[in-house]
């Protein structure tokens, strides 16, 4: 099952979004559709994030702000990734 908004397909392709996919590296490790919810959870509340989780994929797509670079995104989700409810789960690179 893959949960998908509609309108993730303008975002694909949009300037103003930064592409992040994660993938689940332990079949242990909770469901992409719980894991989208205690990432984005995690993740700055004033980011807009438009998430797609697949079977052991999750890809967002976060807005650039004025003051956050591609780099500072990415590394803010790859710390996030480090909290013990998303383990299993790494940033593809």
């Amino acid at each position: 099952m893959t949960a998908q908004w509609q309108w993730s397909a303008d975002i694909e392709h949009g300037p103003g979004y930064v592409e992040v996919v994660t993938v689940r590296e332990n079949s242990a490790a909770p469901s992409a559709e719980t894991t989208v919810i205690r990432l984005l959870g995690l993740l700055p509340r004033h980011w807009r994030c438009v998430p797609e989780a697949g079977e052991d994929r999750i890809r967002l797509w976060i807005a650039r702000d004025g003051g956050t670079s591609d780099t500072d995104i990415h590394r803010a989700v790859r710390a996030v990734l480090s909290d013990a409810a998303l383990w299993g789960w790494t940033e593809q690179r």
